[in-house]
């Protein structure tokens, strides 16, 4: 077992983790944050997507010991104070969900998305986003809500 000290979501963990533990494990059975699912555990769908110090990895992808001493965002960590973060707010109202399984990756990898390039394009914005999969929507919603969020972002910063 090897000690590990991970602050998720901004709160401290400190636990014992076997070293082989993935981190999308590790948030789900260890920390309980269950937003952040397990897809095909192979890194190909991203619906474990998570931010490790500001930017989207794949948690089936990173074990957790490798996050010792990093600050982990899951998709539970965005919204504040009872506030939907602007991304989710754009895919509930863009309706850019149909089973809602890809979701949670879907939207960490759009808000590091915009973070990177804060005015994508339509094709940057399916760039961006193409380690993530979704079998039921087609993509468009999707599309549709992350340059949303970037317009409405662009209107708070006026």
């Amino acid at each position: 077992m090897t000690r590990i000290s991970v602050t998720v979501d901004g709160v401290s963990y400190t636990d014992e983790v076997e070293p082989r533990t993935l981190l999308v494990h590790y948030l789900r059975e260890v920390v309980g944050k269950v937003g952040t699912v397990v897809g095909c555990d192979t890194s190909n769908c991203g619906a474990c997507t998570v931010h490790l110090d500001g930017r989207s990895v794949k948690s089936c992808n990173v074990l957790a010991v490798q996050a010792d001493g990093h600050e982990v965002t899951t998709i539970e960590g965005l919204a504040t104070n009872g506030e939907l973060h602007p991304m989710q707010a754009a895919f509930h109202d863009n309706h850019a969900l149909q089973c809602g399984y890809c979701t949670p990756g879907m939207i960490m990898q759009a808000v590091d998305l915009l973070r990177e390039n804060p005015h994508p394009t339509e094709d940057e914005i399916r760039q961006g986003m193409e380690g993530n999969l979704c079998r039921c929507t087609g993509y468009h919603n999707i599309v549709k809500a992350v340059a949303a969020a970037a317009g409405a972002s662009e209107r708070s910063d006026a």
